[in-house]
């Protein structure tokens, strides 16, 4: 079995049809993470109390995009809709970009990319709805979650096994990590 194929064969789910043979290569090329999130980094589900919200994100999740800022990965949020709860979360995770409140997300990634000093190439963008779908075009590395519309699926060069908010990130970024050979002295670090 070809390495690539063990990698995504580990999770238990094929990416989506119509996959460009070289996955791992996308894999191995990403130098900036950015996600949606709602329906993404959540399971969609916003609680509401007056003026009061609250969402629930997943800790695989936040410990995840840490080891890919450990690794030098920069990593982003891109949400159409503004929230105090996600600008909370993007703060205890140090979250190197967020964007929120733009349903226009392209021109938004594409000041990311400015800063980041990368392309599209480099890029891998997770979503889950049709805001994502001119992201998941361009993005070097496409990924739809689980529980993402047919047509972020279409695009993907990855569905996840995992739902959004149930550790779909994870997912991808144990992936990232393998087919960049970081994986293994990540779990030596924390295995002393």
């Amino acid at each position: 079995m070809k390495k690539g194929a063990e990698i995504l064969t580990s999770f238990g789910r094929r990416p989506a049809s119509g996959t460009p043979p070289d996955l791992e290569a996308r894999l191995r090329r990403v130098r900036l993470f950015l996600c949606d999130v709602d329906g993404v980094l959540t399971d969609g589900t916003v609680f509401m109390a007056g003026e009061t919200e609250a969402k629930q994100f997943n800790i695989l999740d936040g410990l995840g995009l840490r080891f890919l800022q450990r690794e030098g990965i920069k990593v982003g949020w891109v949400s159409g809709r503004a929230s105090p709860a996600t600008t909370q979360r993007a703060k205890d995770l140090r979250i190197d970009f967020l964007s929120q409140g733009s349903h226009e997300k392209v021109p938004e990634i594409e000041k990311i990319l400015g800063q980041a000093g990368v392309g599209w190439d480099q890029l891998c963008y997770v979503g889950d709805d049709v805001l994502d779908l001119g992201a998941l075009k361009r993005a070097g590395l496409a990924v739809a979650v689980a529980n993402a519309i047919a047509e972020c699926q279409a695009l993907a060069h990855y569905v996840t096994r995992n739902s959004g908010g149930r550790g779909a990130i994870r997912e991808v970024v144990d992936l990232i990590l393998k087919a960049q050979g970081r994986w293994e002295a990540l779990v030596k670090d924390y295995s002393r």
